[in-house]
């Protein structure tokens, strides 16, 4: 069983520094764009501007040795497991991001609302 992924692009974004981000894309998130390889491509094909999708990131600076948190990190809510949350730090940090394709030109798409920062890898876009 092959569990590598395959890192299919990286996140463009205003936003340098996860504490400058909103929680969610809903909550302030901002266009950005998508630098889709090459070899990729041919998978973007059937994308369209309105399209509303969901991308898969890697949250490359998240914690990954938390398994509980206060949710939404309000230390006023009593801990929960990851699991049951959305917060980034958790074994496998992958975040799921819902938007709407905004311009495609050659492997670059834009986006919006996305709160991911510059540089985030790109581990699949999925249809909504």
């Amino acid at each position: 069983m092959d569990t590598s992924l395959k890192i299919i692009g990286y996140v463009q974004s205003d936003f340098k520094k996860r504490s400058d981000t909103p929680r969610q894309g809903d909550e302030g998130g901002i266009v950005a764009t998508l630098r889709i390889e090459e070899e990729f491509s041919d998978a973007m094909d059937g994308l369209k501007v309105g399209m509303e999708i969901v991308l898969l990131t890697w949250l490359h600076e998240a914690d990954r040795n938390y398994l509980k948190v206060h949710p939404r990190g309000n230390e006023s809510i009593p801990m929960r497991g990851v699991f049951s949350t959305r917060s980034p730090d958790r074994p496998n940090p992958i975040g799921m991001h819902p938007v709407t394709i905004t311009h495609i030109e050659g492997q670059t798409i834009k986006v919006t609302p996305l709160e991911a920062i510059n540089g985030t890898p790109l581990l699949d876009i999925k249809n909504a």
